[in-house]
């Protein structure tokens, strides 16, 4: 792989880590899970970087990557993450950490999201990202018809959740 697109790919990691780190979020329990999460992520974004066409933002086709990968490995591993070893790839990322104390509100909220089904997560991980539901239903691959109709089902079930 050429520097430059090397260098492309680090610069839109960084600028949309955050991304990842939600992710990480919602598919893991614990500091050393979403850091090998993150890990295993980065790795496929990158292994998947050269067939990126550019038809759809960077950033929801890293949500895409993303959630597809917390979801492959959350089903394979029953919420046991295993990663490939990280050496092989020469560029170095700056890690911003993720400092979750800032959302100490959203808390009974994302315990609440993690009892959701896999997909409803995502559906609700994109929504809470202020995304459309045309943007939605190209992310998760449904209609948008689909996505409006499992949006309100999927508002009904954390109301229910959070006030039992």
């Amino acid at each position: 792989m050429s520097k430059n697109l090397e260098h492309q790919f680090v610069t839109e990691l960084e600028n949309n880590q955050n991304i990842v780190h939600k992710v990480c979020t919602l598919y893991t329990h614990d500091r050393e899970s979403h850091n090998d999460l993150f890990q295993e992520i980065t790795i496929q974004l990158w292994k998947a970087y050269p067939k990126f066409r550019g038809e759809a933002k960077f950033s929801t086709w890293m949500y895409r990557v993303a959630l597809n990968t917390a979801i492959t490995l959350y089903r394979k591993s029953k919420k046991k993450v295993k990663t490939q070893d990280f050496d092989s790839v020469l560029f170095k990322i700056k890690a911003q950490e993720y400092d979750d104390t800032e959302e100490q509100q959203l808390k009974l909220m994302y315990n609440a999201i993690k009892e959701l089904g896999d997909i409803e997560k995502a559906l609700v991980f994109l929504y809470l990202e202020d995304k459309n539901y045309a943007e939605i239903a190209e992310t998760l691959g449904i209609s948008e018809v689909n996505a409006r109709v499992k949006m309100n089902r999927v508002k009904n079930k954390l109301r229910t959740i959070l006030n039992p």
